[in-house]
């Protein structure tokens, strides 16, 4: 097939998009945001924050030694975004087990930021033993959507006395939500079977499903926040020979006594086209050299589906001569193979 009917786009602008909640795709790593591509470009680069403490928060024996209280101190954390500094507490009240018929012993309370940005105690079920399970007897409480964890308090006694060192944890993961655990990779971008989906990150590990606001019917993990920039695309004038970033196999061998050994390693080329420009000094997309933006390849500038869709940086070497055009020869040095997009 010609190609003579194709155009080549690339990222010439960026809209922001300020904070907003990623869907969680059902995996609980997976989570997307509403548009198909964030820009990689310096300075307009995804800053991604999900809901957690980022410093302090170390809850501790009440300096008072006043019964069923407990110090926190001074924190910041992400809310909606948004980095929160949250003053320390002094004799923050835990409530023990009721006692009672049966004797209900033991119980667990979450230390907790809640949406407002001021520390809230939660408590959880009264039980005759320690549970690992939220919202069970015994076990650690839910925590509200908007909120985030620092602590947990583990209480075996119905009688009032000073809460000690022991009864208080924070394992990240465990008994407190960090920001930045688990870490993550942003995924600029979502292709599979020629299908382009949602931007959005991709956590290491599942989130632990610790929220909920209807006494765990529903259960989520930590909210997820992300700021990004949504690529603008235009065409670019008098282009030819496009070549995108692929991946190419070569083979390898090496003989022993009556046979031969093969192996073979891959590697990505670097992606390339050929554009006329009238002067080629800080003309159109060549003010943009260096930068690592998005390409689009259209076979037939007609259609909108299918295209080639690369992310690299772009390089420019260009000649001036004496009675022909002036030509830029670009590259697009990607991290990873061009995607074919079909819808």
């Amino acid at each position: 097939m010609i190609s003579d009917n194709a155009k080549i786009q690339y990222e010439s602008g960026q809209d922001l998009v300020e904070f907003v909640a990623l869907t969680d795709q059902g995996d609980h790593m997976d989570f997307r945001s509403a548009d198909a591509l964030w820009s990689k470009r310096a300075g307009y680069t995804a800053d991604v924050k999900p809901n957690g403490l980022a410093t302090g928060g170390v809850v501790s024996a009440a300096a008072s030694g006043s019964n069923d209280v407990v110090d926190v101190a001074a924190l910041t954390g992400y809310l909606a975004g948004v980095l929160t500094t949250v003053g320390a507490g002094t004799d923050e009240a835990v409530t023990r087990p009721t006692g009672g018929s049966p004797a209900n012993s033991h119980n667990k309370s979450s230390i907790t930021v809640n949406s407002a940005g001021a520390l809230a105690v939660v408590k959880g079920t009264d039980g005759t033993a320690f549970s690992t399970t939220r919202g069970a007897a015994g076990g650690p409480p839910w925590i509200p959507t908007g909120s985030f964890e620092v602590a947990q308090v583990w209480l075996s006694s119905a009688t009032p006395a000073a809460i000690v060192a022991s009864e208080v944890k924070q394992v990240p993961g465990t008994h407190q939500e960090q920001y930045d655990y688990p870490v993550w990779e942003v995924k600029t971008a979502n292709v599979s079977s020629g299908i382009l989906g949602l931007a959005g990150i991709l956590f290491a590990s599942a989130l632990s499903l610790i929220h909920s606001d209807d006494a765990g019917s529903t259960t989520a993990g930590k909210k997820v926040y992300a700021e990004y920039y949504e690529p603008i695309f235009t065409d670019i004038p008098k282009t030819e020979s496009f070549v995108p970033p692929e991946t190419s196999h070569s083979v390898s061998s090496k003989q022993y006594y009556g046979g031969t050994l093969g192996s073979t390693s891959s590697s990505l080329n670097q992606g390339s086209f050929t554009a006329y420009m009238e002067t080629a000094i800080y003309e159109g997309f060549q003010r943009l050299k260096n930068e690592l933006l998005w390409f689009k390849f259209f076979q037939n500038r007609l259609n909108s589906t299918p295209y080639i869709l690369a992310q690299g940086k772009l390089g420019v070497s260009r000649t001036y001569p004496a009675a022909d055009h002036v030509t830029a020869a670009c590259t697009v040095s990607a991290d990873e193979a061009a995607h074919d997009v079909a819808a």
